[in-house]
């Protein structure tokens, strides 16, 4: 059921085996297989467009920040989940604490009824196993990495999905959109 003050969604790219970045926190398994060209965003711009704010967790924001590319988030207000200090890279971060479920309420607040786009591994497991996320996009590279850093392993109990859409997209990769069946 989609909360009156917008969804919390999670969107993220994987390796077959489950890994949303190699060790030290390696991205390359998500650059396009060598001769392939990607077509359009799969959805993020819709994602987005419909996102009033973000969650996310320190280590993702370190990651996202340490690319030399142009800030993709907008003036959409960022939380990061932190207890260090941090430093804002755009005007619109800021750091929070508190339970996950004081997290997703902080980030709904900021949403203003748009959706919370929510990002990186351990905030997406914590926030399954109380039930607030409403839809993982979950985009399949074909590749096996081996190690890394898993999207669901250990999580604390089993997550029952319903599946909401299946997509073939090029270079092989497949995107799968689920909602979690509530307890």
């Amino acid at each position: 059921m989609t909360s009156p003050s917008g969804r919390v969604r999670v969107f993220v790219g994987t390796s077959l085996d489950g890994f949303i970045a190699g060790p030290d926190d390696d991205l390359s398994f998500l650059d396009p297989p060598e001769g392939a060209t990607l077509a359009g965003d799969h959805g993020f711009g819709q994602l987005l467009e419909e996102t009033g704010a973000l969650l996310m967790g320190r280590r993702t924001y370190d990651v996202v920040t340490s690319f030399d590319v142009p800030w993709p988030y907008g003036e959409r207000p960022l939380l990061v989940a932190t207890s260090r200090p941090l430093e804002p890279a755009h005007p619109t971060v800021q750091a929070v604490r508190g339970s996950i479920t004081e997290l997703v309420e902080q980030a709904r607040a900021a949403a203003a009824g748009k959706d919370v786009y929510l990002d990186g591994g351990a905030l997406i497991r914590a926030a399954l196993m109380v039930d607030l996320v409403d839809e993982l996009t979950i985009t399949l590279v074909p590749i096996a990495i081996g190690r890394g850093v898993p999207l669901l392993a250990g999580l604390e109990r089993a997550q029952r999905l319903e599946r909401v859409a299946v997509k073939e997209l090029e270079a092989g990769m497949v995107q799968l959109v689920y909602r979690p069946r509530r307890r």
